[in-house]
């Protein structure tokens, strides 16, 4: 039996299990144990301990074999993870030939097996929604409406902001709301430059820095963000926000939380007399024998896919089709944003001005598109630009480069030219045949029904992505660049590892899983609050939503506990 971190008791009986520990798994253990709650935190993997396991975090990548590359050999074996992950940071990702999946059409399912998720490895861009988005499907039509507005999250993201650390600018834009933010990280020369073109030519359009959970500023006995840019190695100064960094220590502090890897949870046990779920079943990856913990509420954020998964093998007499499932709308309105087109082009001036540190961010140009005022497009909804402005280097101009000896040296030791490089991060729709499924036939390794997704962007997604390359292609004309290439990397779903969706909050049990506060509607003990609870996939960055509403849940939770209403 996997052994068990932080205070180990001897009981099968919690009053909370919660299943995953990364983004919001995390979140849920520590609003759970911090209101008195004996917590079971459960993760799939291995443990990591903070700093300690960051094996690579110090290292220099010329001091690795492979100079911090993918072998052919990897990428081979790990067709997917290997175009995320490196040698770097490949220990924080799955390997897929030991966890494989079923891709009816291409879809890139990034996985991180252990403590903390994949929260030691995101992007850590944090942006709010507004009210364009929550009640965007109501306007037009599509899926679902939400069963919230931003009334109804915005203090729990003031909460959530305080606690992990953003830092930020206010812009004071109705589709992009301010938050609590810790100062913000610097645009460099060639960015103010496109800030104050965009500020010249546009009304309706804004290039700012970054809102991200990097601490400029030590904050909750953690950071400051040391400007390295090797956060997905895991940061031993805590200069970023992640599960191992914050929220478990902040569980595990109560003494409330029991934590136990290497645990794969196959079910949730539903009891038909009492109406209720009563625990979990795991398998032990160590030992390989099952094993049931039992508790009075649950929470279930193993991330979009695997949430899904969990739920759709949970079946009953109850629930034959999964639990929760009276919708028929579990594993259904898959979502990811698609993040693969825009521009790149190069500046001639700026040649005197340079650059210091790794900024572990870059811009960001919010949303301008169908707005209330501004710009009206043929598609729904709309895109933000991503993107970095830099000055290239010798590793960006090698292949161009001509010569040997002293002057080939002093070619390479030259700075390029200042670049920069934008993609639009677009909205993809709610479709109800972009979907997650358990396989009839394949298992994998534990005995349990093999996942098989079958995603695609159909027509409004793809008039997005010409559009953003056109707008790229325009802004940077206008800016004074040269050598414009617009792109279209063509990326499957999945490569902006933003899934989202397959069981979707709502005011009607008949076509949606959850409620207003997560809970899944037939089914009261149990919350959802990871990326599957998710409506509409909006354009912004989505873990800080998942956060907020994450403490919002655990908040109506423990309050309809103490009634004695779960």
């Amino acid at each position: 039996m996997a052994g068990v971190i932080g205070k180990a008791m001897d009981t099968i009986r919690y009053d909370a299990i919660v299943i995953g520990s990364g983004i919001s798994g995390g979140w849920a253990a520590k609003e759970l144990c911090e209101k008195g709650l004996r917590t079971l935190l459960l993760d799939r993997g291995r443990h990591v301990e903070h700093v300690q396991d960051y094996t690579t975090a110090m290292s220099n990548s010329w001091d690795m074999p492979n100079r911090g590359y993918n072998t052919p050999l990897y990428r081979q074996s790990n067709p997917v993870q290997s175009l995320f992950s490196n040698e770097t940071d490949r220990q924080f990702f799955v390997a897929d030939d030991e966890h494989p999946y079923i891709q009816e059409t291409p879809f890139n399912w990034v996985r991180g097996y252990q403590t903390g998720g994949r929260s030691l490895v995101w992007g850590r861009q944090c942006y709010r929604w507004s009210d364009l988005d929550f009640a965007a499907n109501e306007k037009e039509g599509v899926a679902v409406d939400w069963p919230i507005r931003y009334r109804d999250l915005e203090r729990w993201y003031d909460y959530v902001e305080r606690f992990i650390g953003v830092s930020g600018k206010a812009e004071h834009l109705p589709q992009l709301p301010d938050g609590q933010y810790l100062p913000a990280m610097e645009l460099n020369c060639i960015e103010e430059h496109m800030a104050s073109t965009l500020k010249t030519r546009y009304d309706d359009r804004i290039l700012t820095i970054a809102r991200v959970a990097n601490l400029t500023r030590g904050w909750k006995h953690r950071g400051p963000c040391m400007y390295r840019n090797q956060c997905s190695r895991g940061c031993p100064f805590g200069g970023y926000f992640s599960s191992n960094s914050a929220t478990i220590p902040s569980a595990l502090a109560t003494g409330n939380l029991t934590l136990r890897p290497f645990s794969v949870v196959t079910e949730i046990i539903y009891d038909d007399r009492l109406k209720k779920a009563t625990g979990v079943r795991i398998t032990d990856t160590v030992d390989k024998k099952q094993y049931e913990y039992f508790a009075r509420v649950i929470f279930v954020n193993a991330s979009t896919i695997a949430t899904t998964a969990i739920l759709l093998n949970s079946k009953s007499a109850r629930f034959p089709d999964g639990l929760g499932n009276d919708s028929g709308q579990l594993g259904h309105n898959l979502m990811d944003h698609h993040s693969s087109s825009g521009a790149y082009g190069t500046h001639e001036g700026f040649q005197d001005r340079y650059y210091k540190g790794r900024r572990p961010c870059g811009f960001l140009i919010p949303r301008f598109q169908n707005l209330e005022k501004g710009s009206v497009e043929k598609f729904l909804r709309g895109y933000n630009f991503q993107g970095e402005g830099k000055r290239l280097g010798w590793e960006d101009q090698a292949s161009s480069l001509r010569g040997f000896g002293k002057t080939f040296k002093q070619q390479l030791l030259t700075p390029g030219p200042w670049s920069v490089w934008m993609a639009g991060w677009g909205e993809c729709l709610p479709y109800f045949d972009n979907t997650v499924k358990l396989s009839i036939v394949h298992k994998d390794q534990w005995g349990v029904p093999t996942v098989s997704i079958n995603f695609s962007f159909k027509e409004n997604e793809q008039m997005m992505k010409k559009h953003i390359q056109t707008t790229a292609v325009e802004m940077l004309e206008n800016a004074g660049f040269k050598r414009i290439e617009p792109f279209d990397y063509q990326h499957p779903g999945g490569t902006t590892v933003h899934e989202m969706g397959t069981a979707r909050m709502g005011r009607d049990s008949k076509t949606s899983v959850l409620n207003d506060v997560n809970q899944v509607h037939a089914v009261k003990n149990v919350f959802v609050t990871d990326g599957s609870c998710m409506t509409s996939s909006g354009c912004q960055n989505p873990s800080l939503t998942y956060m907020a509403l994450t403490a919002r849940a655990c908040h109506f939770a423990v309050n309809s506990m103490k009634k004695n209403e779960l």
